[in-house]
């Protein structure tokens, strides 16, 4: 591909010209990092689109609803943080992988083995989820389902079982931090 066409191509992506070459973008076909003061303008749109459509949604269908589309959305963020990969040294081992995200992560882990319920705390006093806009505000409590849906993927991956995730308590539904219960089957 000519050196022209190649910023072209960037140049329109980073501008929102297209959405089929931002997944290249970010799993790295193209180097941003000359480019990087063009993608917060960008960023700031896809939160503000994602806000709409998540108050659009929680506006206009059931909860029951509302959690299966944005739970599913959880799938994209997993995929991009290639965390199938990341995650297998902990396959079968959830015990190691508790003490790994409590230690590097800070987050608390209550796991109560006998019953087969763990409550993973995320311990930070602000939400972690990258489609959150912190400067303007912009949130949606239904932004969780995807949290939740995140916490399921990884904890079923390390389980190597199905597992159940729920938002138990959320910063966006006014508690004070983000805790799942993960219900082992």
């Amino acid at each position: 591909m000519s050196h022209k066409r190649r910023d072209f191509i960037k140049k329109s992506c980073l501008l929102g010209g297209c959405l089929c070459g931002f997944t290249s973008l970010v799993n790295g076909a193209v180097n941003l990092s000359d480019d990087m003061a063009d993608v917060a303008p960008n960023q700031v749109l896809m939160q503000e689109w994602v806000s709409t459509l998540l108050k659009s949604i929680d506006e206009n269908e059931e909860q029951d609803v509302a959690q299966k589309i944005v739970k599913q959305c959880a799938i994209s963020h997993f995929e991009h943080l290639k965390m199938d990969e990341f995650l297998k040294p902990y396959i079968g081992k959830l015990e190691k992988f508790n003490a790994f995200i409590e230690n590097k992560w800070g987050w608390k882990i209550d796991y109560q083995k006998e019953v087969g319920i763990l409550i993973a705390d995320e311990n930070k006093n602000y939400c972690v989820c990258p489609m959150v806009n912190k400067e303007k505000g912009i949130k949606s409590s239904i932004l969780c389902y995807c949290s939740e849906g995140f916490a399921e993927l990884m904890f079923s991956k390390v389980a190597d079982m199905q597992v159940q995730a729920t938002v138990i308590s959320s910063i966006h539904r006014g508690q004070d931090r983000c805790q799942y219960e993960i219900k082992l089957n």
